[in-house]
């Protein structure tokens, strides 16, 4: 009998055991589900629009519907979590209509569908989109009404509709959204009136132009007060005798205050004169916040050379902190107000209606005086690439190489904007890794249009004074003073390699060692020979991975091409780097190398603007730090 007992309570426990472990797979069995749930509603959802849109030139052709997670689709980014967060698939000639299953991607925040020619209506069902941060729909053929369920965006901050048919009124409710930040509705065909409350007040009629919409009311001026009855001839008297008084003692206290003005006059020094009612009717204001100089004396403690961030070309830029607490990069133009800089304070204002992206550096406001251009930015904390990766401080990490990747693709982001999206187009002159600024997450932040070019619709423009930086500067425009997005381009590809190198472009040239061999043929040697390792930052200590770093390095030789005409546009580095059509401009570059090789010399004498740098005898305090 006790056997048996003894029996059944092995049994017993075994059972226990078994249930307990068939519970903890049970559960884990469900999580499993419940991910790839998840990912199959997201994969669905993008499916059904990939189903709804014409793609002549198959860029959605990685979107398979077969496989479970759609995170390895090309032109889609998704979190730790596989969760999307971002669909990029903007200037990609798509048509057909948005679809309702847009409003299943519970995590994503970038919407970037512009230029394209998608049409229908904008599905309510946007409005599910709580973690939405930019909606990019504009340049498109959209028709109907904006649906006021956007309002339910509450974490929105860039919203752009503009260049569509769009028609009906302005949802009052977009005005709750208090983090709006961008608004562009111009170029429609909407009606009614234009929203002047909550986070609408922040916005001018730029925002609105092209429609039809009513006017914004202007406050009526204030009441004429009536004159005063004229005095009697009696108090007239008494009234000359007071005036003649008051004339004297003004004249006797105001002595002093000529004479100084007058010894301050002949005397020139670094002085101030705050005229906050004066406005420049060549600079136009857009959606910025006009500042006191006084505001910005008490931010820089006077423009104190211990908050000097570093020095350019046009003035000194200075770590401020405003009432409010915030910290702003103060740049402030040189003060023999040259031509050129005021150029360049008009273009950096009145390029900020049109350059706003999350890969651009926003110009939060500026002060204008008789005396003083300043212009206000965020504080970047991080610095630019160039200091993390030159001057960093011994207590500092290096950049580790995901972040120099992420840094790669949000600088392309940045600059395509500058060249697809602003009209008139952009060009930064002035690529480099110190003019690439990180924020908190260290998300590269295309900086310093201080030397950019207001462009027309012709795609170049001959300039009288080459502008840039040497070594970083594309052959064709420091020959001929031409300049064009693909200027850009070859600025861009130099970036890349200081970025995998950690070394500026002059000490490149020094690595070859050798004066018959040109920095860029180096480079392909060593990419042919597979020997990365001499070209990668010994500061990553071999952390990376080498197919990554390989297809970097080919990015960066095809877009330092030296006909401009073979370089890549940014927006097809853009898709480079996200992983299309690398592989097959790679091919084709390879085969036209070989052809430029059998009927070329195979050693060139070494090009002076891969040898020179502007940059080689910067002091210390002069490199783009925190700012």
């Amino acid at each position: 009998m006790k056997k048996i007992l003894g029996f059944l309570r092995t049994m017993e426990r075994a059972v226990t055991v078994i249930s307990g472990s068939t519970f903890v797979c049970s559960v884990l069995l469900f999580q499993l589900i419940l991910s790839r749930v998840a990912a199959n509603t997201e994969g669905d959802a993008l499916n059904a629009l990939k189903n709804s849109l014409e793609d002549p030139n198959n860029i959605l052709q990685s979107w398979d519907a077969t496989l479970v997670n759609p995170c390895t689709w090309f032109h889609v980014t998704c979190n730790t979590e596989n969760s999307v967060t971002r669909v990029d698939l903007g200037n990609a000639l798509l048509s057909g209509q948005l679809v309702s299953q847009l409003g299943q991607l519970p995590n994503l925040q970038y919407l970037e569908l512009y230029g394209n020619n998608i049409s229908g209506k904008i599905p309510v069902e946007l409005g599910d989109l709580t973690n939405l941060v930019s909606l990019d729909l504009y340049v498109n053929k959209l028709t109907g009404t904006i649906p006021p369920t956007l309002g339910k965006l509450s974490k929105l901050r860039f919203l752009r509709l503009n260049n569509n048919g769009l028609t009906g009124t302005i949802p009052l409710l977009l005005t709750t959204v208090t983090s709006l930040q961008v608004l562009d509705l111009s170029n429609n065909n909407l009606t009614g009136d234009i929203p002047v409350n909550g986070s609408f007040s922040q916005f001018t009629p730029i925002s609105f132009r092209n429609n039809h919409l009513n006017n914004i009311t202007v406050s009526p001026p204030p009441p004429i007060v009536p004159t005063p009855p004229a005095p009697s001839a009696g108090s007239s008297a008494i009234g000359a005798i007071a005036g003649g008084v008051a004339a004297g003692a003004a004249l006797l206290f105001a002595a002093p205050a000529i004479a100084i003005a007058y010894w301050r006059r002949r005397k020139p020094q670094d002085h101030f004169f705050d005229v906050p009612a004066e406005e420049d009717p060549e600079v136009h204001l857009g959606q910025l916040k006009r500042f006191s100089l006084r505001e910005l004396q008490v931010a820089t403690d006077a423009f104190s050379n211990k908050n000097i961030l570093g020095r350019g070309g046009f003035g000194k830029v200075y770590k401020g902190r405003l009432a409010d607490g915030s910290l702003v990069a103060v740049k402030r133009l040189k003060e023999e107000r040259t031509q050129g800089g005021e150029l360049q304070f008009q273009t950096e204002v009145e390029m900020i209606s049109m350059a706003v992206h999350r890969n651009l550096l926003r110009l939060r406001g500026f002060c204008m005086t008789p005396t003083e251009r300043l212009l206000v930015y965020p504080y970047m904390a991080n610095g630019s690439v160039a200091s993390c990766l030159r001057d960093r401080p011994e207590s500092q990490s290096p950049l580790v190489w995901p972040a120099r990747k992420q840094i790669a693709l949000g600088a392309a982001r940045g600059l395509a904007y500058l060249h697809d999206h602003c009209d008139p187009k952009i060009i930064h002159r002035d690529v480099k890794a110190a003019n690439i600024l990180l924020d908190e997450e260290f998300e590269a932040v295309v900086g310093d249009f201080g030397l950019a070019k207001l462009m027309d619709y012709k795609d170049t423009h001959v300039t009288t004074a080459v502008r840039g930086t040497i070594g970083h500067i594309a052959p064709e425009y420091l020959s001929t003073g031409k300049s064009s997005e693909k200027t850009d381009v070859f600025g861009y590809g130099v970036m890349l390699l200081e970025l995998i190198t950690g070394q500026r472009a002059f000490d490149l040239a020094r690595l070859a060692n050798d004066d018959d061999v040109m920095l860029l043929d180096w480079v392909k040697g060593l990419l042919k020979d597979k020997k990365l390792e001499i070209l990668v930052d010994a500061d990553m200590q071999g952390n990376y991975i080498d197919e990554e770093v390989e297809k970097l390095i080919q990015v960066a030789v095809l877009c330092t091409q030296g006909s401009p005409m073979e370089r890549p546009k940014m927006s097809e580095v853009v898709r480079m780097l996200e992983g299309d059509g690398l592989a097959e401009k790679w091919e084709e570059w390879q085969k036209a190398d070989m052809f430029r090789e059998e009927f070329t010399h195979p050693h060139h004498p070494n090009a002076p603007w891969l040898i020179i740098d502007s940059t080689s005898n910067v002091p210390p305090d002069e490199l783009s730090g925190p700012r």
